[in-house]
């Protein structure tokens, strides 16, 4: 494990566990929301591409997503390892709403507004319309030929991704 990627639906852990990895591992960590989100009202990294690919092109790197569209393959293509928390809603809901109701500084120097709410990208709602779609679609990559070298790693509880990182 060098290139390792930590994916999974949001509120799932990535971050943490992908900074705990990071730490174990003594390998460089990317938050991969930072990258994108790259200053005030929610501003993107124009040069989001180009940046992915020089930090992945490196020998060892954690990063914490399954990747923005315009980076996805590019992340997949490099990583030698994926780390899934495939979580139950039951368990990343309480985590996004914790998250978003302690408004806590966030990438780019944004916070959640109240009226974020409202809005269906903000990360509750993301969270509870995308779970299904996001689970397909990291299966369809596990299973997928061109992905099949990587090894994967897929947890369904927290108790077991615990475990797992408690032996490395």
């Amino acid at each position: 494990m060098k290139r390792i990627l930590v994916v999974g639906v949001t509120g799932a852990g990535k971050s943490t566990l992908a900074r705990a990895l990071s730490s174990r591992l003594h390998l460089p960590c990317h938050e991969m929301d930072a990258l994108y989100f790259t200053g005030p009202q929610w501003a993107t990294n124009d040069n989001l591409t180009d940046d992915v690919s020089t930090l992945t092109a490196q020998p060892g790197w954690v990063m914490d997503s399954l990747g923005y569209p315009e980076v996805r393959d590019l992340l997949w293509d490099r990583a030698d390892t994926v780390v899934w928390l495939d979580y139950p809603r039951r368990v990343i809901m309480p985590r996004v709403l914790r998250r978003s109701l302690t408004r806590e500084v966030l990438f780019g120097g944004n916070t959640e507004t109240w009226t974020d709410w409202l809005s269906r990208e903000h990360p509750a709602w993301w969270a509870w319309s995308q779970h299904r779609t996001r689970r397909r679609e990291i299966a369809r990559r596990t299973h997928d030929p061109r992905f099949t070298p990587l090894t994967t790693l897929h947890f369904t509880h927290p108790k077991q991704t615990a475990a797992w990182l408690t032996s490395l």
